[in-house]
């Protein structure tokens, strides 16, 4: 099921049961607390039903994951074929020519799913559209049937209740005899339509009073967020209930407001006010974007009675529905909704450990689950079938995902191990030799901080900069990477100038020399290519190269050949098939995929990657193929090391021996280890003519 849709439906059930609440709760506190309060708590249930916020733990969480777990693992057993009576123990049920395919069953399941969900916004949208015509229809209606009042003593009064209520925008007054009560329109023009000016001063006050409290406190907006609220929750019928509850909720609020600035002395004289608007009905209903005097007369009695008993609260009931308050408030939050986060790695503790068997049943089944969660890249149900392997399948399989470089199905499979399982640190020393810092962070969100200090001191003895900079993130200690940093920056500034120097290079700040001359292009490749220094200042006469051993040590200085000039800046004299594909990104969020684009590739086509970035610990380059981001091609992984920016370069040709195959790749730039800042340059792609 599509991951909003899952979102939005644990939103719509705990909003339902905050509705149950409040509905619960209404005959206890109806005369006790204000009508005020009673009208705007609704709005906690409208933020529950509108935004995805919660507690990391919260109930609908919980529930959710439980529900999830309790279905996967129920699968393999639903959809295994049935055992003939004597079957031997270590048969396999693919032996069975006429067992049941689930995974086909569960594709199509999960077809129908992924297209049925659409229901849910576009009967949302028809509703919303629906409601918006209708109001704008009324308002067409009102406004031609309706007359201004020009009467000077009438509009006198008028701009007297605006300054009683203090609306300091000019208030229009107008007569339409076809509305059945007082109303008011307009968000930022604000209308009172009367039935008749027939009225005596005081219920022409009252009445006005009310109307422009309801536009003082934006009852108008008000009404449109729970119209929008209810189109996105058609389908709850709590959410229909919650509409009608606010629009009673509204009107005796209103009454109190109006009764709070006027007096509990004129509460007769107003409900008189009430009952004269009620009798007086005209031969339009209104609409429900406008509000008016009074919208239901079912709840007429309920209203008088409620004018009739009006006082004002003591400080102790204030302070009793501010708790109130924070209790809806920390109730909404602690039941929650459903996070992708959390569905992403579930509590493996919680699962069904019985189901994990080391007979050939068992596990055959497993692997075929497994194999296409991973490939669906279906997280939640690849950890839960990964936790029920046994720990030889389980290192099998963290192989696989290490070598197939895919970040987030190895951080859910190291949440489904068991917590002393000794993987943990395979993979850790594993990662850390060979410089795979994004695996090796996932790993430290598992480890204690004692733990996290002996990794530290280790990179801090081994010179490792980057796994330095993340182990003292992770143990909240970045003042001291930061002075630790400048001071080795201007160590290995020095230590490299040296070196240079010993070489015959010498440097005077950004200008480099050899022999006294002035150097045009000066390009340093460390042996494993990770990175390297290329400096041109277009006075230089020279062109050189340094030469290193394996072991990253100067041997000497060398000229550039044509070749190596072809290979760094392209022959201006070749094809003029070439592709350019310009970078420039201000900044790339930490994780994120930067969609650059698809290009259609065939044999003998040749890629190269030439990017930079001015901020960053890692950038990764790659091709992937089309609509399958886990599928990787021709990819550029470098860390950024000390004194050297971030950069990768590199270039590829297609060929026939290449495991990828002529056809249509997207271009992708990612950011696996922390954001990146200022990325810029160039991919090229030169087709084989």
């Amino acid at each position: 099921m599509n991951t909003v849709l899952k979102t939005f439906l644990s939103m719509s059930v705990s909003g339902s049961l905050l509705i149950l609440l409040l509905l619960a709760g209404k005959q206890l506190w109806k005369d006790r607390v204000s009508r005020q309060w009673q009208y705007y708590i609704w709005l906690v249930v409208l933020l529950r039903l509108l935004l995805p916020f919660g507690t990391e733990i919260n109930i609908m969480g919980e529930a959710y994951q439980s529900i999830e777990q309790a279905v996967t693992l129920s699968l393999p057993r639903a959809q295994a074929p049935a055992e003939p009576e004597r079957q031997e123990a270590d048969a396999l049920p693919e032996a069975s020519p006429t067992a049941p395919a689930p995974v086909d069953t569960m594709d199509t399941a999960g077809l129908l799913l992924d297209r049925l969900w659409l229901i849910w916004p576009a009967a949302a949208l028809g509703l919303l559209i629906r409601k918006i015509t209708i109001y704008q229809s009324f308002v067409r209606y009102v406004s031609a049937g309706s007359t201004p009042v020009s009467d000077v003593e009438v509009l006198d009064r008028l701009a007297a209740a605006a300054e009683e209520t203090g609306v300091r925008r000019p208030v229009e007054l107008q007569v339409n005899p076809l509305v059945s009560s007082p109303l008011l329109t307009g968000f930022f023009r604000p209308c009172v339509v009367l039935p008749s000016l027939d009225v005596s001063e005081k219920d022409f006050r009252y009445i006005i009073l009310h109307e422009l409290t309801h536009y003082k406190r934006r009852d108008m907006l008000y009404k449109w967020l729970v119209q929008v609220t209810v189109c996105l929750h058609w389908f709850n019928p709590a959410a229909h209930l919650m509409g009608r509850e606010i629009t009673n909720a509204c009107e005796f609020s209103c009454d109190e407001a109006v009764l709070s600035k006027t007096g509990r002395g004129c509460a007769r004289d107003y409900g008189n006010t009430l009952l004269d608007a009620m009798a007086a009905v005209g031969k339009y209903k209104e609409s429900i974007g406008a509000v008016t005097l009074s919208e239901n007369t079912k709840l007429l009695k309920e209203r008088i009675t409620a004018i009739m008993n009006f006082q004002k609260k003591s400080n102790i009931v204030r302070v009793l529905t501010g708790a109130l308050t924070v209790c809806m408030i920390f109730g909404a939050a602690s039941i929650g909704v459903y996070s992708a986060a959390a569905a992403d790695s579930p509590a493996p503790v919680s699962l069904d450990k019985s189901a994990k068997t080391k007979d050939g049943t068992s596990s055959s089944i497993i692997e075929t689950y497994i194999e296409k969660y991973y490939e669906a890249g279906s997280l939640p149900l690849f950890q839960i079938a990964f936790s029920r392997l046994d720990a030889q399948a389980q290192e099998k399989w963290l192989d696989r995902i290490y070598a197939d470089g895919d970040f987030a199905s190895f951080s859910v499979a190291v949440r489904g191990l068991d917590t002393n399982s000794s993987l943990f640190a395979d993979f850790a020393e594993k990662s850390y030799t060979d410089g795979e810092i994004a695996f090796f962070s996932i790993l430290t969100d598992c480890m204690d901080e004692t733990e996290l200090e002996l990794w530290l001191d280790q990179a801090l003895e081994d010179g490792k900069w980057n796994f330095q900079s993340m182990l003292f993130d992770k143990l909240d200690r970045n003042d001291e990477f930061d002075e630790l940093k400048d001071r080795q920056e201007k160590e290995w500034e020095a230590a490299q100038k040296a070196e240079y120097q010993a070489a015959g290079v010498t440097m005077d700040g950004k200008d480099y020399y050899y022999q006294g001359q002035l150097v045009n292009i000066f390009l340093d490749i460390r042996p494993n290519k990770s990175f390297y220094t290329l400096n041109m200042n277009p006075e230089g006469t020279v062109n050189i190269k340094i030469v290193r051993n394996a072991d990253n040590r100067i041997t000497g200085v060398a000229g550039l050949t044509d070749a190596e000039m072809i290979e760094l800046f392209g022959d201006e004299d070749g094809p003029d098939d070439m592709e350019t594909i310009p970078v420039s990104l201000k900044t790339v969020v930490a994780g994120e995929s930067v969609f650059l684009g698809e290009y259609t590739l065939s044999y003998g086509d040749t890629i190269r990657y030439d990017i930079r970035a001015a901020s960053g610990n890692r950038m990764r380059v790659y091709f992937a193929k089309e609509g399958r981001k886990d599928v990787v091609y021709w990819s550029v992984n470098n860390l950024q090391q000390p004194g050297e920016e971030l950069r990768c370069a590199a270039d590829f040709n297609l060929t026939a021996k290449s495991p990828a195959k002529p056809g249509t790749y997207q271009l992708y730039l990612q950011a696996p280890d922390g954001a990146l800042g200022g990325v810029k340059g160039n991919v090229f792609i030169e087709k084989n003519s």
